[in-house]
């Protein structure tokens, strides 16, 4: 199993403690003394835009209970890729992520000394959208997708018309994530089946809400975001289904549980330095908070909660301290809610057989 490999690695370079279990630690009424190291207060959330919202919602509703009222959260969004490269060299004590950790990620936290526990938190149904007024694109395959966004297409397939000939001959506008997103990483995998192989004539931002500004300002405007964003702003955006060889099929909460809204349905995750887990009691409240009451505030943020299986498995992991990943280090699409649950299932036997459980 790869996650032994990197258990393994970890306690070569002299990094890890397999004692990371948080049982029973989150109740210390340590947090709430006035006389408590100032650092310990502190929680450095960044990472994904994605994941931005419910982090956002999870520290306003924490900051307002009595147990978090001393705690001093800041989250930002720079991107998945931008938030690994800070958690990975310990600046952060949690890095949202729109997609899993990759293994040249996983390698840099490892040589810096940061373990991490992975916790799967919501999922998304990435969500492709154009201006209300146009009236004429109805859907889309995955291969006009695949011939609209690739690099072949750059400075080329400039009017829509090119993409079908019953399409008007208007100008093509392009809005979506920037190159540190974990949104674009997924996209061009899932569409592309390369990360990093999409044109580069499209305007680009790791603001989702700049994305949801640009399609809104140009009738001949598309582009991809969460599907939060866009259920923020359906009077300003109009979403396309997609067809991936089974009918058209629209994003939204019902098709996503039912694994019908492929391939762009992703799980979201937290990443959690399970050093900092140990040494702050109001990272671990914030967090069992967090996991507590996840199904509540991803559905108001306007995203898919997990079943409550998988935020079973997702809290024992976390109390456990399980640190690793369940993924492979490489992209992978179309995880559905029920392999992200197979997977979970498959990590945690695995930690129990780890080297010094």
């Amino acid at each position: 199993m790869m996650f032994n490999n990197f258990v393994d690695r970890w306690i070569k370079a002299g990094v890890l403690t397999l004692t990371l279990a948080l049982v029973g630690c989150g109740g210390t009424n340590d947090s709430s003394e006035s006389s408590m190291d100032p650092s310990l207060k502190t929680i450095a959330i960044d990472g994904s835009s994605t994941v931005y919202p419910i982090s956002k919602a999870m520290a306003a509703a924490f900051t307002a209970t009595k147990e978090g009222e001393n705690a001093d959260i800041s989250v930002k969004f720079s991107g998945t890729s931008a938030g690994f490269r800070e958690f990975c060299t310990g600046k952060t004590d949690i890095s949202d992520a729109s997609r899993p950790i990759l293994i040249a990620e996983l390698n840099q936290c490892i040589q810096n000394g940061v373990p991490f526990i992975e916790i799967p938190i919501a999922f998304d149904a990435l969500t492709i959208a154009v201006n209300p007024e146009n009236t004429w694109l109805k859907e889309l395959s995955v291969q006009e997708l695949a011939t609209l966004w690739q690099k072949a297409s750059e400075q080329k397939l400039t009017r829509w018309n090119q993409l079908r000939p019953d399409f008007p001959d208007t100008p093509v506008i392009l809005w979506g994530p920037g190159g540190d997103s974990g949104t674009f990483d997924y996209f061009n995998e899932a569409i592309l089946g390369d990360s990093r192989g999409a044109r580069a004539d499209y305007t680009g931002s790791e603001d989702d809400d700049e994305i949801v500004a640009g399609i809104a300002a140009n009738a001949n405007a598309l582009g991809y975001l969460p599907f939060a964003y866009f259920e923020a702003n359906t009077s300003k955006l109009r979403a396309i289904p997609i067809n991936n060889g089974q009918g058209a099929i629209a994003p939204g909460l019902e098709t996503v549980q039912s694994s019908e809204y492929q391939p762009l349905s992703r799980p979201l995750f937290l990443y959690v330095n399970a050093q900092k887990a140990q040494e702050k009691p109001l990272l671990r409240q914030f967090l069992e908070f967090y996991l507590e009451t996840a199904p509540e505030i991803v559905t108001q943020v306007g995203y898919v909660p997990l079943t409550e299986e998988g935020y079973q498995l997702a809290n024992l992991q976390f109390i456990r301290g399980e640190v690793g990943t369940a993924f492979k280090g490489v992209p992978e699409p179309d995880v559905t809610i029920e392999e992200l649950l197979r997977r979970q299932v498959i990590f945690q036997d695995s930690q129990a057989s780890a080297p010094g459980q």
